[in-house]
């Protein structure tokens, strides 16, 4: 559907109007189609993208102070964005108006940069379409044309409904007949459980004494008798795995004499500093296990004091170095053979909890209404009594926090907003802190808008969409602020030269053609990238060919026959999978215009032409 509505605004732009394609599955700048004889255009930056499920509309009428209607709320994702200037919106005078994104204003998303111009008498009636991407954030949008200056709005995008990250739950339940201290005398039934209630559980697996992981299908009989450790874990249809859940489990023999003593495992927590010692305590943990008559009593002597009961953990707060030693007695009077652990503990030292105070002043010669009159000087102090300041940080007009090292000169024209803040040596952080204020007769501000660059190809096509003998290349670039200073252009795998004018190629087989524009500030334009093939009578375009029975995309197999197209080229060739793609998306909407052409020769069927986007979507090319 999308390449139907591609072909349809490109018709548009054929007869005379002018049409914005929003680039927006990679947030990147639109790019412009007049009716000026264009024959090729650029497929690096147009999205591979469904109709989308939300529908904006924005519609214009005879007046300039507002929109006649316009969206104030969408949720993040995709959606079709509809902009109507014409008779049936109340515009019976011809005015032209622009529905135009905000992509320089600080505060406002900017990944969408659409431009579209509607006039009730074009050759669309006013009437166009754009699919993008919205992220969540606030969109700016406004009339360009001037005097239509007050056709201003904000569209407020919220979060859409999000995907299952949530692992299931599982519980495990131990069954069997036990002894006073907990065994299980003979045998130990385990029953695990999972629960998922978003996507479904899609398995269970379970693992004993640190195996492999096995299918969980019915309960676990454990009937040796010894020690168990029974890990669990369960997985969603999301592909979401729980974190394993542990079930120790003790067998005894159901008769026969116990001679083997218990076995006791201490563990030790607590804060530790650099040098390995606990700072202010530490708490000792003793679990004792027993396979044959069960545990009768665990003990423990801290520091040579004499043994005593062991009911819970042990806390040790005095400062120095200290030995706990320990033993258990199991029911037939076995007892284990004294262990030991030895550890420091120090004095913590005062914690320094409080962030640094931050202060600010602003100087510079003001106005009568309090604006800086060509520059104001921002200083930022900060103080801390406890470890003293590390470092501060400012953000002016929402640029991002960067380090501050002197005052802050501000002589751009305009309302400034500057945010600071500042941290000590224990991690503290202050809440940011703001200055606000105007400078008046300072700097224009500066341009970061890099040029709108555009591609065509001319010449004579075949039925297949080759350029006859040779094909015309002519690139173009606009920059409405500080101007275009030059353009580049490299031709398949060449380096990059400057443009001076149209040029002609006459290479038989497939070529690509990169270009970008540089306008007087410095700033850059992405690379934009235009395919296109010049077919010479005689000559074999494809001399070296994929010759594979079906055409396979990456790892992906078409099933699709890999024929000749009548010049040389099998499918496989004029797909070009191996080629430098910038991005899936590209690549997926190259496929689409191929098969297209191959579909109006006849080369394909529409259900041969279908299959292969489907399996370019299905491959990795360009990701």
């Amino acid at each position: 559907m999308f390449r139907q509505k591609l072909s349809r605004l490109l018709a548009a732009a054929a007869a005379g109007a002018l049409v914005a394609l929003p680039l927006a599955s990679t947030g990147a700048t639109a790019v412009e189609y007049r009716g000026d004889g264009v024959t090729a255009w650029s497929t690096a930056e147009v999205a591979d993208q469904a109709a989308a499920d939300q529908v904006l509309t924005w519609t214009a009428n005879a007046g300039v102070s507002a929109y006649a209607s316009a969206p104030a709320t969408a949720t993040a994702g995709a959606a079709t964005v509809v902009f109507e200037n014409s008779v049936a919106t109340g515009n019976n005078i011809g005015m032209s108006h622009t529905l135009t994104f905000d992509t320089s204003t600080p505060g406002y998303n900017h990944d969408v940069t659409l431009d579209i111009l509607a006039n009730p008498l074009d050759n669309n009636g006013g009437r166009y379409e754009a699919e993008v991407v919205l992220t969540p954030g606030t969109y700016r949008y406004f009339c360009a044309i001037p005097g239509h200056g007050t056709m201003v709005g904000e569209l407020v995008v919220t979060e859409g409904p999000g995907e299952d990250t949530t692992a299931p739950v599982v519980t495990a339940q131990v069954a069997g007949q036990q002894d006073a201290d907990g065994a299980y005398i003979g045998s130990a039934t385990v029953s695990l459980a999972a629960e998922d209630d978003s996507s479904g559980v899609a398995s269970v697996e379970y693992s004993v004494d640190g195996g492999a992981y096995v299918p969980y299908t019915e309960p676990v009989v454990l009937d040796q008798p010894g020690m168990y450790m029974l890990e669990h874990r369960a997985t969603d249809n999301a592909g979401n795995t729980s974190d394993p859940g542990t079930v120790h489990v003790v067998v005894v023999a159901a008769d026969g004499e116990d001679t083997t003593a218990p076995v006791v495992t201490p563990e030790i927590t607590g804060e530790l500093n650099d040098d390995g010692a606990y700072v202010g305590s530490t708490t000792v943990n003793l679990t004792a296990l027993d396979a044959g008559s069960g545990v009768a009593t665990v003990e423990y002597d801290v520091d040579g004091a004499g043994y005593a009961t062991y009911t819970g953990p042990v806390v040790v707060d005095t400062p120095g170095e200290h030995t706990v030693a320990y033993r258990a007695t199991d029911n037939a009077g076995n007892t284990s053979q004294p262990g030991s652990a030895t550890f420091t503990v120090v004095e913590p030292s005062a914690e320094d909890t409080t962030p640094p105070t931050v202060t600010t002043q602003v100087t510079g010669e003001q106005d009568g209404g309090g604006a800086y009159i060509a520059s104001a000087t921002v200083a930022v102090l900060a103080e801390d009594a406890g470890t003293g300041v590390a470092g501060v940080e400012y953000n002016l007009d929402g640029a991002g926090y960067v380090a501050y090292t002197a005052p802050v000169v501000v002589d751009v024209t305009g309302p400034h907003r500057l945010l600071y803040r500042a941290t000590d040596n224990a991690g503290n952080t202050s809440p940011p802190g703001s200055v606000e204020l105007v400078v008046v007769g300072g700097s224009d501000p500066p341009d970061r808008t890099p040029p709108i660059a555009s591609a065509q190809v001319d010449g004579e096509q075949d039925e297949l969409g080759a350029y006859i003998d040779s094909a015309t290349v002519s690139i173009s670039a606009r920059d409405d602020e500080s101007g275009v200073a030059f353009i580049e252009y490299a031709l398949s795998d060449t380096a990059f030269r400057e443009y001076t004018g149209p040029f002609d190629v006459t290479g038989s087989g497939a070529h690509e053609l990169r270009y970008r524009a540089t306008d007087n500030a410095g700033n850059v334009t992405r690379t934009g990238t235009l395919r296109f093939s010049v077919s010479r009578e005689g000559i074999d375009a494809c001399p070296v060919s994929d010759e594979r029975p079906t055409v396979i995309i990456s790892d992906v197999d078409s099933k699709v026959a890999n024929v000749d197209t009548g010049n040389g080229c099998t499918v496989a060739d004029l797909i070009d999978a191996d080629g430098p793609w910038v991005s899936h998306t590209a690549f997926v909407s190259h496929v689409g215009q191929v098969t297209d052409r191959l579909s109006t020769a006849g080369v394909l069927t529409t259900r041969q032409a279908d299959k292969l986007v489907a399996a370019a979507k299905r491959s990795d090319v360009g990701r």
